[in-house]
Parts: C-alpha cells; sequence; structure tokens
C-alpha cells in the first residue's frame, strides 16, 4: 500500500488545508515512509504472544478531584479575533450550498 500526492490532497481538502506542491510532496513521502515501516510489523512471529500482553506494566495513576479558579469569561476571551454573546466566534466550517 502506498500513498499518492492525490491522497493527501484529499485529506488536506477534508481538513480545509492549503498545501504548496512542494508540502504535498514532503507529506507523500512522510506517510509513505511511516507506512513501510509499520509493514515491518507483518514480519514478526506473534503466534506465542498474548493479545493483551504489555511489555510494560499497565496501571492507573490517580489523583483526587480538586476544584480549581478557572479563567474569567472576560480573561478567556481576551486573545479571541472575535467574540459574540460571550463566546468565541470563528468562520464557519460548512458551506451553505
Amino acid at each position: 500500500m502506498s500513498i499518492q500526492k492525490e491522497d493527501v490532497y484529499k485529506v488536506a481538502a477534508l481538513a480545509r488545508l492549503k498545501l504548496s506542491e512542494q508540502e504535498a510532496i514532503q507529506y507523500t513521502n512522510q506517510l509513505n515512509d511511516i507506512l513501510q515501516f509499520a509493514e515491518k510489523l507483518n514480519e514478526l512471529d506473534t503466534t506465542d504472544v498474548k493479545p493483551t500482553s504489555h511489555v510494560i506494566p499497565v496501571s492507573n495513576v490517580m489523583r483526587t478531584d480538586e476544584v480549581k479558579t478557572s479563567l474569567s469569561q472576560e480573561r478567556a476571551l481576551f486573545n479571541a479575533p472575535d467574540q459574540q454573546d460571550g463566546f468565541v466566534k470563528v468562520p464557519p466550517v460548512f458551506e451553505e450550498e
């Protein structure tokens, strides 16, 4: 399996990102390198490995819940480029048809 430059452009369009030709080539190469590395995992013999085994022990580290002071609404909106009715206003994500 390999990624083509057109695939990178499709994903970028879904994420509403504009990529230059150089960026698309770079991301295509990087994604293909990742896929080649992942393909090497298929060469491993895992017949005697339990599906739930871990190489290091797994444990939860819990802490008690603490109420902490949060930002005021004014402070939270301080750097917002646009705001409306006490909320951050962002451009529409979906275009009307």
